[in-house]
């Protein structure tokens, strides 16, 4: 009795063309562009120091509705940073098995580079002016809780372009006849 020496290997679908590491790292990169200034606003719910003055916490509405809107706004933030991977991953090329009527269809190109796009041009928009913004504040903020802050902050200026350059690629690799 012979048996297969084959290892087993899943099926797992793959993307309509490769996709280079490039894509994959500028993908992930974006990702944990967006990650570091989600945690600055978690720890300022939780109560953690950073070194701003009580003011500064009257100003996020904590304690109030900033309990709830900043973690709200932190967790919105990274469901959209984290749909950059679609764009890399064969999830982001047909449609999920929960969706009616969609299910196992691909994606239309313009119905993910669309989004994407627009979603660039604002992260490079919020971040630019977020970032120039809040390094040109006069926040009540000791010198190690305002470095804090700005190295939290400034990642995401990268997070536009980022997103940009894996949307282009994500269009290209689409489109290749």
């Amino acid at each position: 009795m012979s048996t297969s020496a084959a290892p087993f290997a899943p099926s797992s679908p793959a993307t309509s063309a490769p996709v280079p590491p490039w894509a994959r790292r500028a993908a992930a990169a974006a990702l944990w562009a967006s990650a570091p200034s989600a945690l600055w606003r978690f720890a300022v719910v939780l109560g953690v120091p950073l070194g701003l003055a009580d003011s500064e916490y009257d100003a996020m509405l904590i304690p109030g509705w900033g309990y709830l809107v900043v973690p709200l706004l932190s967790a919105v933030q990274e469901a959209l940073a984290f749909l950059t991977l679609g764009l890399v991953r064969p999830w982001g090329e047909v449609w999920p098995r929960w969706i009616p009527g969609l299910r196992g269809r691909r994606v239309p190109v313009p119905a993910a580079v669309v989004p994407a796009a627009l979603g660039a041009l604002c992260c490079t928009v919020y971040g630019v002016l977020f970032t120039w913004t809040t390094l040109h504040s006069d926040m009540e903020i000791t010198r190690w809780g305002e470095w804090l802050m700005n190295a939290c902050y400034v990642p995401l200026v990268a997070w536009g372009p980022l997103l940009a350059a894996v949307t282009v690629h994500y269009y290209r690799r689409r489109t290749r006849g």
